[in-house]
């Protein structure tokens, strides 16, 4: 007999299938070094409340023609916002909005009868459905991620015009789902692109150091048609490394390089190298950096030299301007801030993080930690959602797996152990490894707890065992008490493999002075007192080899209620949301200074 679960999944799926538009198409490597045309700027929107617009066929946009025609919509003379950008930050009636929005503009391209052409989003926030002329052409979940569909025979040359349904309401079965510790932007957050291709062109392609050697890059190509006999080249110019080879049934190669001359990317030397890729009908570049990452024993190991990660997190937010980060400038705000504090790596909480800050923080020389948006409340009993959550995570490795500041994989955020949950997190696994087996896997766990008989800090959670690095959350002296002083605070937490404390600290409300031993005081006295008391403890965990504070900037957040030192702030940053920095700052300054 059939539970009622069961086919209520079995019916989900059904019904998923015949009705849902997928975009299938693996997102082409290195859109921003292709031949691009720009839909950024100003956009018709119409707010749809109530889910309307689609019964009511708003993406076809049409206008009266004879005396008795009217419709109950006009994409015209009203709402425009921008975008790239949130719809939260633009009118103070959206400030909160969950719901629908619609987008419209009008763009002309050139047709060219030998090429291809294909619609790019760098993420929109959280489901959309794509509407070219009329006519639905694509949908995707997940806000985040880029995604891209053909529209190579459904484009006219004038008066093309565009809808896009954005939907940013939360749902138990979303990632993230129904609460989560950080605004809820909507809209088209990130770049639109025409991206212009030939016929056959380079789709994908992986180039990279060795796992553990330092001197051979293994490079695999791939074309967009499974060709075979076509001659694809790669070059190195400054290494003096070419190579020619011919693809195989599927149109794909795999080569390598042994490069005796080669200087490995580093925090302190973030060297990269332009890289060449031509086809008999596509040429690609784009600069690429290479470096070995590994773990031995207890310690994590940067091109064969052991590092001590000294991280900050932050979210994609501009915080004086209320709004998600889009731009390069905005980029190199953030991690001027975190470079300022001397910092070696960003952990890019919690979610894939848009391409101008991963491409400028490896530029600048930061390792970089990754995932997706696996925070607390997932439905890990939901076969659909581990679905969606291992088709985010191909997208987000598709898109970074060339930067080799990119050092670990990020799997999960303060889950609670169930088979359930490891069968859903070990699916995650499996997904990266599928197609990155040189990066470390990692999780932050939350369930460090003191153990009174042996006073000792431990963890019960079996699947540490299953990742190579180990990262803790744990907020001593905010959500829990001191049981011991800082200074005989013992760790026994993972042993035999390198642990990360992933986040710590607590709020503070800049310019707030108060006692520097009450926790209620809210201040930075209190702030800068609990940092120190954690770095006493730090010195006391044998395995520790890195630490990340939570956080960088004050970020906007929900359900943060106090009305007076929080606001719909989290104040756990070290940097206030006016960019001022607490004094929590100068500590963890002078702690990464001498490490």
């Amino acid at each position: 007999m059939i539970k009622l679960s069961n086919l209520y999944l079995i019916l989900s799926l059904f019904f998923s299938l015949i009705t849902v538009k997928v975009v299938a198409q693996q997102n082409m490597t290195n859109v921003y070094g292709r031949r691009v045309q720009s839909l950024n700027g100003k956009w018709d929107a119409i707010v749809d409340l109530y889910d309307q617009g689609r019964k009511n066929k708003i993406y076809l946009n049409k206008k009266p023609e004879s005396k008795t025609d009217f419709y109950e919509y006009s994409f015209d003379n009203g709402l425009r916002l921008n975008v790239p950008s949130d719809w939260n930050s633009q009118m103070p009636e959206l400030k909160y909005y969950e719901g629908t929005i619609w987008y419209g503009r009008k763009f002309d391209t050139v047709k060219e009868s030998n090429g291809r052409l294909f619609l790019y989003f760098g993420a929109v926030s959280y489901r959309c459905r794509i509407y070219l002329n009329g006519e639905e052409i694509a949908q995707h979940e997940g806000g985040f991620t880029p995604f891209q569909v053909e529209i190579t025979d459904a484009v006219k040359e004038k008066d093309n015009f565009l809808a896009i349904e954005v939907n940013n309401t939360r749902q138990v079965d979303a990632i993230p789902a129904m609460a989560f510790d950080w605004w809820n932007y909507g809209g088209i957050t990130r770049d639109v692109f025409l991206v212009s291709t030939p016929k056959v062109f380079i789709d994908d392609y992986f180039i990279q150091l060795d796992k553990t050697e330092a001197d051979k890059i293994n490079a695999h190509v791939k074309l967009s048609d499974k060709l075979a006999n076509s001659s694809i080249t790669i070059e190195i110019p400054e290494l003096q490394l070419t190579q020619t080879l011919r693809t195989d049934a599927q149109g794909e190669i795999k080569t390598s390089f042994i490069a005796r001359k080669i200087i490995r990317w580093s925090p302190a030397a973030p060297k990269l190298y332009k890289v060449k890729i031509l086809s008999q009908e596509d040429q690609i570049e784009e600069e690429i950096g290479f470096r070995n990452i590994g773990v031995k024993g207890e310690d994590i190991f940067l091109n064969g030299q052991p590092i001590f990660l000294k991280s900050i997190s932050f979210h994609e937010e501009i915080p004086q301007r209320k709004g998600r980060a889009f731009s390069q400038a905005d980029a190199v705000m953030l991690l001027s801030e975190a470079k300022a504090l001397g910092c070696n790596m960003i952990r890019l909480a919690h979610y894939p993080q848009n391409e101008y800050i991963v491409r400028t923080a490896e530029k600048m020389g930061f390792l970089l930690w990754e995932e997706i948006p696996i925070w607390q409340g997932i439905d890990f009993e939901n076969e659909l959602t581990k679905e969606k959550a291992g088709k985010m995570m191909r997208e987000m490795i598709s898109r970074d797996k060339n930067r080799c500041a990119l050092a670990f994989w990020g799997v999960a955020n303060e889950t609670q152990p169930s088979e359930p949950r490891n069968n859903f997190i070990r699916h995650l696994i499996t997904t990266c490894k599928s197609i990155d087996t040189t990066r470390l896997i990692t999780a932050a766990f939350d369930l460090v707890r003191f153990q009174k008989e042996k006073q000792v800090f431990v963890m019960d959670d079996p699947f540490v065992n299953e990742l190579d690095v180990v990262a803790v959350n744990k907020y001593m002296g905010w959500y829990h008490p001191w049981p011991i002083t800082p200074d005989k605070a013992r760790w026994e937490v993972a042993r035999g493999k390198p642990l990360i404390i992933s986040e710590f600290g607590a709020e503070a409300l800049y310019g707030k002075t108060g006692d520097a031993d009450v926790v209620s005081s809210w201040s930075e006295d209190y702030q800068a007192t609990l940092y120190k008391n954690n770095l006493e403890m730090f010195k006391h965990i044998p395995n520790l080899r890195g630490t990340s504070p939570w956080v960088l900037f004050d970020f906007r957040s929900p359900f943060r209620f106090h009305p007076i030192n929080q606001d719909g702030w989290n104040r756990k940053g070290l940097v206030s949301d006016q960019g001022y920095r607490k004094k929590a700052w100068f500590l963890m300054k002078e702690y990464y200074d001498n490490k």
